[in-house]
């Protein structure tokens, strides 16, 4: 550490020395020479850097991290960034559906994380005493659009660094092995339409129509938020809003369809979903025992590294009957926003700050977004060979309607654990679907009342 530290403070050293020398040469020649003038720039580039490195050699790094799918992912780009830097850096990933229980616990630590994330204005709410600014910081000036910074008032309290598509991910081959395509499903009535030809063929053609839709913790947030920003977007956009105190549920009927095209149509029994886990879902698609999955960009990498192929993985927008399906895209936006503990040392914060601005503007660390299937909204942003990245990006430039994430709006995780267990008891027959509506209608007022 000290031997970097050294050094970072020599090259600064002799890079200042060098400037003096073009200082006292431009003094006597009438004009400095394009080579020399770019040097300069080159070596004052190199000064920054430098100073950058020395400012964060003394902190150290502690992201709790909120994607389970890329924990090794990021373990192994933390261990390069050490390896080069000098500068430790842990990752900590929070079990899927634990986040806020786990960062509640470990910002109480004395070795709290220096690096966290909210899922936008209502997670903000709870976190906002914790954020430094990061107006200043070299993260914000190499975004691509001020839409990603999440303001609290004036302040910069969170990054985007990620924006990601989900909808359902379609097996092509074992589609076409079922006599259908991708263009024969542009609408609610043509997914029902397959679903349940698949299924009343399940037996000859040797799987099913969906991958469990698993209840379980690890696979619930699927379809108590991901599913169930369907019918708050179709809402918001007939209403002409973008949140609400008091949800209307205009759309559930729409919702209660598509669930029950998924849990009907599907490689178990209902009444089993209570226990399926989002790993049990995943193995069911890459081995081959069903079509359709509902999920998002992220989960590329999974399925490519458990033997799937580009050409057998698409995706499709989530139909439920509403509005202008012909031109419906996949849901595309974010709930990834990063945060800087500002209770952390200021040695912690420099380097941190150094090292997520690494990860989005550095050859390695933009690559390794990539690799993990991020679409990251920076300047230096790498292309992304996710075909679910591009199947969003064919279909907008098709001019399809990208279904935004009102999922940010929710009131609370209390409010999307009372509609998954809703869920799992009319799936299990042991609820009916107005208990769903409850949850939702009257559990979001209520929610959002403790919220004010």
């Amino acid at each position: 550490m000290k031997k970097k530290l050294l050094s970072a403070i020599l090259s600064v050293a002799m890079v200042a020395s060098l400037l003096v020398g073009c200082g006292a040469q431009e003094a006597t020649a009438p004009a400095a020479a394009p080579a020399a003038a770019d040097e300069a720039d080159d070596d004052a580039d190199e000064a920054d850097e430098a100073e950058e490195v020395a400012e964060a050699a003394d902190g150290q790094v502690y992201y709790l991290n909120f994607k389970p799918e890329q924990d090794e992912q990021w373990q192994a780009l933390a261990k390069s960034y050490t390896a080069q830097t000098g500068v430790p850096v842990t990752v900590v990933t929070a079990a899927s559906g634990t986040y806020e229980e786990t960062l509640t616990a470990e910002i109480a630590k004395d070795e709290a994380p220096t690096l966290f994330q909210v899922n936008g204005p209502v997670g903000l709410a709870n976190w906002s005493d914790y954020c430094y600014d990061l107006s200043d910081s070299d993260i914000y000036s190499n975004l691509t659009s001020d839409s990603f910074a999440l303001k609290n008032g004036d302040e910069v309290a969170g990054i985007a660094y990620v924006i990601e598509s989900y909808g359902i991910i379609t097996n092509a081959t074992l589609l076409e092995q079922a006599g259908y395509t991708v263009d024969d499903i542009k609408s609610f009535s043509d997914l029902k339409k397959v679903a349940e030809d698949i299924t009343a063929r399940k037996d000859e053609l040797g799987f099913a129509a969906f991958t469990s839709t698993g209840m379980d913790g690890s696979s619930d947030w699927r379809f108590k938020t991901h599913l169930a920003n369907l019918p708050i977007y179709f809402e918001y956009q007939a209403d002409g809003i973008s949140d609400t105190k008091a949800i209307k549920g205009t759309y559930l009927n729409n919702y209660k369809d598509i669930f029950d095209l998924y849990i009907n149509n599907s490689t178990c029994d209902p009444k089993e979903l209570a226990s399926k886990t989002g790993d049990d879902a995943e193995n069911e698609f890459a081995e081959g025992k069903a079509v359709f999955f509902q999920n998002g960009s992220w989960e590329y990498g999974n399925l490519t590294g458990k033997g799937m192929t580009d050409d057998q993985l698409n995706m499709i927008p989530i139909y439920v009957g509403v509005g202008d399906e012909a031109n419906q895209g996949l849901c595309t936006g974010t709930e990834n926003f990063w945060c800087v503990n500002n209770e952390a040392s200021d040695e912690d914060i420099a380097a941190t700050l150094t090292f997520i601005n690494w990860c989005v503007s550095s050859d390695e660390g933009t690559q390794a977004m990539a690799d993990m299937g991020f679409t990251i909204p920076f300047k230096a942003a790498k292309e992304n060979p996710n075909v679910f990245v591009q199947a969003d990006a064919a279909y907008t430039q098709a001019g399809k309607t990208p279904v935004s994430w009102n999922f940010t709006t929710m009131p609370s995780e209390e409010w999307k654990n009372g509609v998954g267990s809703a869920l799992t008891a009319y799936a299990a027959g042991t609820g009916d679907w107005d208990g769903v509506v409850t949850a939702f209608v009257d559990g979001w007022a209520s929610e959002k009342a403790l919220a004010e």
